[in-house]
């Protein structure tokens, strides 16, 4: 159809029907699914008549190809003007073959892989049924406290920038209609999401704009950048205004300072939340605001169709509101092909040979192979051939390796870290649980400290379960349980080198485990091949790669801690630790524990002859930078050589190191290779106290190297 046609569409429905469909509803409302008709308890609470069910226009949470189908043909059957609907699901890092946590994929620095793993995503989701995913997520976080930090990839705006367009570049592909395995994506949570106060999920956001342009807005922007068809709103207030009714937010800076044309949904409920918030008195009133601010789809909640109606006839709300929303909505279906192909890609027997093939594992794998951080390594790893080594552990034999996610994947499909250790290990391996996650009996102990007794070398694998982050999973204590720490503890006395693997979602307070182990593998959740993945790089068949894209915290107190912070007026002089009347605690160093971009190797990586084509910039021409890098160690590895900026004095102040670029380097024992940048008058740039974009002659300093904290230097002025 072309805009003409569906302009004629939207003039030949009623307004009950354009309101309808603004409105998604879990498949249990429709027919086709195996508990149709049963609208019982909340659901029959929001008040949904049949005949808004018919004429609603989208469906949260059904996937299977045949189930998709039937759910269509029955919908289309009954439907007067033969509109589809659009199914949509949460299809956060996988489908069925999961791939790692996004803040794990973040760790890999790898965009392409990015790229692939989405593909492969929209592919099996495409053939199951799905149109839509709701990712990426491109929340800038910082505190670790929070649950969602891994559905996201880190504390810096630069990278999730990068990762976003990956992201929808391959769920999106290049031409919707025509590539039926893609996904519309949907960028979420605007805005701001990841900043609630105190890390508590669903909680305030309170910032200024110049920090949100600053810092949170841009990977959102990246996004649309790449062609993001939709956009969700986040549940936080922005300003004092929750997100889904903020008038200022969606039409202002996302719709007419952005252009962005496609379709805004809400978080699940959003809508009718803005009561709760205390930013709308009832139903009546959320619809309300939630229109006026722009949102297309109401997700789950009935505002739009019970008050909308007597909103437009009262004169509230002007019926040009609803007008662009419905277009908005069937411009997606129509770029979907869905008004000439309403099955599009679903399709039961293609659907088996898809989902979770050796094709998509093996991606799955080399992403969770490169997503890993060592984070600490005495030389106890990688464990050598012939070696007794005891496995000990909650997660040694544990399957919940997946993520909180984890969509249509299933634990049971995910090999633990025994069975592929076992299955690739020259050398004795015996495995004991030695406690729960969070518990621990005596005679689980007494049979770990009896297998690790006869051991060259323990390797523990500890860690969260997953439903310990993700949603509504913040903790005020991220240390691992007591239990998991205890058993290390006893393990210690034994004097035995010491491997710990970890999985969990978030970055933790390692006391315990980093003071206490001989070596530290962040594993993350890594998904379906995660255990395939790990045990290659315990066995050294794989050398780690992965750096972190989140810092790693002293403790809880020092929340949030990032590596892109400002000065103070009294910086603390690390030389001078007596010092009190400067900015420090006095019981713990400012600094984190392992600082963003962290990430070891089991080969050595050495930094030289940092130069700079010239000792000033200006605009047109900009400055290139060099650094010899050389592999001194005896194994082949890959580098991640970053670089970081400085203005040394700002209009208004600025963060003490930026991510400005990264190059990824494979070398050979003893090669070395130049890493190139080119730094232009652009990237120096920067929102004033006006809001104005814009950079500032001046001083700058310029730092290389393998983490935010371990550089070279070198500086130019800006003319």
């Amino acid at each position: 159809m072309d805009i003409q046609q569906l302009e004629g569409l939207v003039k030949q429905m009623t307004l009950e029907e354009k309101i309808a469909q603004l409105l998604q509803l879990t498949a249990h409302f429709h027919e086709g699914t195996d508990n149709e008709g049963q609208v019982t308890g909340p659901m029959e609470e929001m008040g949904i008549t049949e005949p808004m069910v018919t004429a609603s226009g989208s469906v949260l949470g059904l996937s299977g190809a045949q189930a998709v189908i039937d759910v269509q043909q029955s919908y289309l059957k009954k439907s007067r003007l033969g509109i589809p609907l659009m199914f949509m699901a949460d299809v956060v890092h996988g489908f069925k073959t999961i791939f790692p946590i996004p803040l794990a994929i973040g760790c890999s620095w790898d965009l392409e892989l990015a790229e692939k793993s989405a593909e492969i995503a929209a592919k099996e989701s495409a053939v199951s049924g799905i149109h839509v995913t709701f990712a990426p997520m491109v929340d800038l976080v910082r505190d670790p406290r929070w649950g969602r930090v891994m559905e996201t990839t880190g504390e810096d705006p630069y990278l999730n920038g990068l990762f976003a367009r990956a992201f929808v570049k391959g769920y999106q592909g290049n031409d919707l209609q025509e590539e039926t395995d893609r996904l519309a994506a949907c960028v979420k949570h605007f805005a701001a999401y990841g900043a609630p106060e105190g890390g508590r999920d669903y909680n305030t956001v309170n910032m200024s704009e110049r920090q949100l342009r600053e810092q949170y807005l841009p990977a959102y922007k990246a996004a649309l950048d790449e062609g993001c068809e939709m956009v969700m709103t986040s549940f936080n207030t922005v300003d004092g205004i929750p997100a889904t009714g903020n008038e200022k937010l969606m039409r202002g800076i996302l719709r007419d300072e952005w252009g962005f044309e496609g379709v805004l949904i809400s978080d699940w409920a959003s809508i009718r939340e803005m009561i709760a918030h205390g930013a709308a008195e009832d139903d009546r009133e959320a619809a309300y605001r939630a229109i006026r601010a722009g949102v297309d789809i109401e997700m789950m909640t009935p505002c739009y169709v019970r008050h909308l109606p007597e909103l437009v006839e009262g004169g509230k709300v002007d019926e040009a509101l609803i007008d662009e929303a419905v277009l908005r909505i069937l411009r997606l279906k129509n770029k979907l092909g869905l008004f000439e192909n309403p099955l599009r890609a679903a399709d039961p027997e293609r659907e088996k040979e898809i989902l979770f093939c050796e094709e998509h594992r093996s991606v799955s794998y080399e992403l969770a192979a490169k997503s890993s951080v060592l984070l600490k390594n005495n030389g106890v790893l990688p464990l050598q051939a012939g070696a007794n080594v005891a496995l000990i552990g909650p997660f040694a034999q544990s399957n919940d390796i997946l993520g909180w996610w984890s969509c249509v994947g299933e634990k049971e499909d995910a090999a633990p870290l025994a069975a592929a250790l076992k299955e690739r290990f020259d050398g004795t391996l015996v495995v004991s649980e030695g406690c729960s996650i969070d518990s621990m009996t005596p005679d689980q102990l007494e049979a770990a400290l009896e297998t690790a007794r006869n051991a060259d070398i323990i390797v523990l694998a500890l860690g969260e379960e997953s439903a310990m982050s993700g949603e509504g999973g913040s903790r005020t204590d991220i240390r691992l349980p007591k239990a998991q720490l205890e058993l290390l503890k006893w393990l210690k006395k034994l004097g035995k080198p010491m491997a710990a693997v970890l999985f969990n979602g978030r970055p933790l307070d390692l006391h315990g485990i980093f003071d206490e182990a001989d070596a530290v593998l962040e594993a993350w959740f890594p998904g379906s091949e995660g255990g395939a993945a790990i045990a290659d790089i315990l066995l050294g068949r794989v050398n780690p790669s992965g750096r972190l894209t989140m810092s790693f915290p002293q403790s809880v107190g020092q929340v949030p801690v990032y590596y892109n912070h400002f000065n103070t007026g009294r910086p603390m002089d690390p030389s001078k630790s007596d010092e009190r009347y400067v900015s420090k605690y006095i019981d713990s160093p400012n600094d984190p524990l392992l600082p963003f971009g962290f990430g070891l190797s089991y080969t050595k990586f050495e930094y030289g002859d940092l130069t700079l084509s010239s000792g000033e910039m200006k605009a047109g021409e900009p400055v290139a930078v060099q650094v010899k890098v050389t592999n001194t160690g005896e194994r082949a590895g890959v580098e991640t050589v970053q670089l970081y900026i400085r203005d040394v004095a700002g209009e208004v102040v600025r963060p003490l190191r930026e991510l400005k670029g990264f190059v990824q380097l494979e070398l050979q024992p003893g090669e070395s290779k130049t890493a190139t940048f080119t730094l232009t008058e652009e990237q120096l740039r920067y929102h004033h106290s006006d809001l104005g974009f814009s950079s500032d002659p001046g001083a700058f300093q310029v730092f290389v190297g393998s983490n935010s904290r371990d550089t070279l230097e070198a500086s130019f002025r800006l003319a």
